[in-house]
């Protein structure tokens, strides 16, 4: 190394200006030297915390490669190739972690130590030095400027001992303070050289260190595993490129398939409803009242899970049970003018949801599917076989018609005798005991291929069998509660007046009126009808029952709809699961020749009322049987009371003459 300059330490008691000048320069440069010294350190010690840093990490990494064979995945099981190999890497990472903390410690003793000593120590010395000295040589300066100042003609001894001692004092601090300063000062030279070497010196030494532990672990045998390893992650690299591949051109493929159903309400013709699921899920709106009049619609996902309809808002882990489909009802509904609108009510009437589907498809597919549900057909081996099979024996068992023209015409003898036809039961939710009659009982109740009427027909427009229109009847606006209006009402004379709210389902012609059954096997084909054809929508009426005839009454306009003299409904029955179904059989007369009478079952729909309706059809009958009891005694006893007034006349008569005889 060329030669160090260096500071007359010798002429430190003379200190002339060039001494004085050539401390400035040595000055300067240990400025420079602690400045930079300062940024050297800043960079070493974030070497020395980068790599405590990866001490850290690595052991971390080897601790959580460890505990991986403890984790439970949702989506993967337990992979024995997997927790081996990961074991493997989490040892030779645990050896690495150990070669990472003992070159931790080699950087903190070979380089932080020698540069952090130069900075904290020796710098900080040089500093110290400089003001020691500085405040020595102004002390010096203002000892000289009062010896000085002495006078020569007043001479005070003790005045001038006291200056010259002070003197000599700072005199002497000066020049001991200067030398020291000065040799740290040219010591300093040779540190700042030290101070930059050794450090780096302890860096490589450590680091070759490192390597070579390093290279000492790696040994052939992992430098095999290692290349197995890299063998395994290109295959499996591969495997992912070629599923990636597959799932693109899946999506491409399902863009241009689902691009109709992106529609929220998809052509039927196109995509026609499957009716015989027994399984459905998706998107509904449900109906929840928030008040007396208002109500709001969460849009939930809804599925069916054997015989229950289960819903799952969005986030929740596993659905919540809405309702019991077994032996349920589904209907269409009118509701806050919104489409597609559908009621379930389970089978004892206490439960019941208003539900929305998005489109007519997903409407009639709900309505089918729990319509299936209910009839347990899900318990079969194989549920949409049998739940075609079914429809399809229900199918040939009704053949619907939507007015009385038709099965009236149907009713007219033809010249060609039709040929006997062979119904097969079909099973189903409506009347559990009714649905195991045999097919030759069925035909006892009902006749084959017997049309099936699913709207009301006003009076104004069509004559019901044995309700002929009478002037003043048809298109009568009614007071259901029998009060008086501008005329009087065929109704006020009747001691019971009770309103019910129901929906008309249907009716159609039986052959039998004498057991519960045909209204049964009424209500099952006319609800098996309603399901096969999408006949969904049904019409409210007010039933008002008196003791003279049952009324369907118009809700709006007060108009009666239909009227069903008391004494003609010869048979009512309510369903024996779902109370809410009730019907009645009305014997009506042709009007022909033959005087033949026929027997019509209305089937209806109430809020979970039929055994009321029932009970007060029962009381009416009773009440007009007593009645007309009374009326038949009351008019034999006038027939009695004018015999005897007659007697009475004759025998007033016959005195009379004898009176004039005599």
């Amino acid at each position: 190394m060329p030669g160090i300059d260096k500071l007359p330490i010798e002429e430190t008691l003379e200190d002339s200006p060039q001494t004085r000048s050539l401390l400035g320069v040595f000055e300067e440069d240990a400025a420079a030297i602690s400045r930079y010294v300062s940024q050297l350190y800043q960079a070493m010690h974030r070497i020395y915390d980068a790599q405590n840093e990866l001490s850290a990490a690595t052991h971390l990494t080897s601790k959580l490669l460890k505990e991986y064979e403890k984790q439970r995945f949702p989506l993967w099981g337990d992979d024995e190739v997997m927790n081996s190999t990961l074991q493997q890497f989490a040892k030779v990472i645990d050896e690495l972690s150990s070669c990472h903390a003992v070159l931790s410690t080699q950087l903190a003793d070979a380089m932080m130590f020698p540069i952090t000593q130069f900075k904290e120590r020796d710098l900080k010395e040089i500093l110290t030095l400089k003001e020691v000295f500085q405040i020595s040589s102004n002390d010096h300066d203002t000892a000289i400027n009062r010896y000085s100042r002495l006078s020569k003609k007043r001479e005070n001894e003790k005045v001038k001992y006291e200056v010259m001692e002070d003197v000599y004092t700072s005199r002497k601090k000066q020049h001991q303070t200067m030398m020291h300063y000065f040799c740290a000062l040219n010591t300093l030279q040779y540190k700042k050289k030290i101070a930059m070497l050794e450090p780096l010196l302890g860096y490589m030494q450590a680091q070759i260190s490192f390597f070579k532990m390093g290279s000492e672990n790696l040994s052939e045998q992992l430098e095999q595993f290692l290349t197995n390893i890299g063998t395994s992650v290109q295959e499996v690299r591969k495997e992912m490129d070629r599923e990636v591949e597959i799932m693109q051109q899946t999506i491409e493929d399902l863009e241009i398939a689902s691009d109709p159903l992106y529609l929220p309400d998809p052509d039927t013709t196109k995509f026609p409803s499957q009716r015989n699921l027994t399984r459905k899920a998706g998107y509904l709106n449900a109906r929840s009242k928030t008040g007396l009049v208002s109500s709001s619609w969460d849009r939930q996902f809804y599925f069916t899970q054997g015989g229950n309809l289960m819903s799952q808002a969005r986030g929740d882990v596993a659905g919540g049970l809405v309702m019991d489909l077994d032996n349920c009802s589904v209907m269409a509904v009118d509701c806050e003018d919104r489409r597609y609108c559908f009621q379930i009510t389970s089978f004892d009437g206490k439960k019941s949801s208003i539900l929305q589907a998005e489109s007519k498809k997903d409407y009639e597919e709900w309505i089918c599917t729990i319509n299936n549900i209910s009839k347990q057909i899900y318990l079969s081996e194989n549920p949409e076989e049998m739940a075609a099979r079914v429809n399809q024996s229900a199918l040939e068992a009704v053949t619907p018609s939507p007015s009385f023209q038709q099965r009236h015409e149907s009713m007219r003898p033809t010249p060609q005798t039709r040929p006997p036809t062979t119904r097969t039961s079909s099973t189903g939710s409506i009347g559990s005991d009714s649905a195991s009659l045999s097919a030759l009982s069925l035909d006892s109740l009902v006749a084959p291929d017997t049309p099936i009427q699913f709207d009301i027909i006003s009076p104004v427009s069509e004559d019901q069998p044995g309700q002929a229109k009478t002037s003043g009847q048809a298109g009568r606006r009614t007071n259901p509660f029998g009060e008086s209006g501008g005329t009087k009402s065929e109704t006020e004379d009747s001691i019971l007046h009770q309103l019910f709210i129901v929906r008309f389902l249907g009716s159609m012609e039986v052959k039998s009126d004498e057991s519960s059954d045909v209204v049964y096997e009424t209500m099952r084909q006319i609800l098996a009808a309603r399901a096969i054809h999408n006949i969904f929508r049904m019409t409210e009426s007010h039933l008002l029952v008196t003791c003279d005839c049952l009324k369907l009454i118009d809700p709006q306009t007060q108009v009666t709809r239909l009227r069903f003299p008391l004494p003609n409904v010869v048979l009512y029955a309510t369903h024996q699961e779902n109370k809410r179904l009730f019907g009645f059989v009305l014997r009506t007369s042709t009007g022909r020749a033959d005087s033949r009478s026929t027997s019509v079952c209305y089937i209806f729909e109430s809020n979970n009322e039929g055994e009321k309706i029932c009970d007060s059809v029962g009381i009416a009958k009773q009440i007009a049987f007593h009645t007309e009891l009374d009326r038949r005694t009351s008019e034999k006893q006038k027939e009695i009371d004018k015999v005897k007034e007659k007697q009475q006349k004759e025998l007033s008569k016959q005195k009379q003459i004898e009176k004039v005889c005599i």
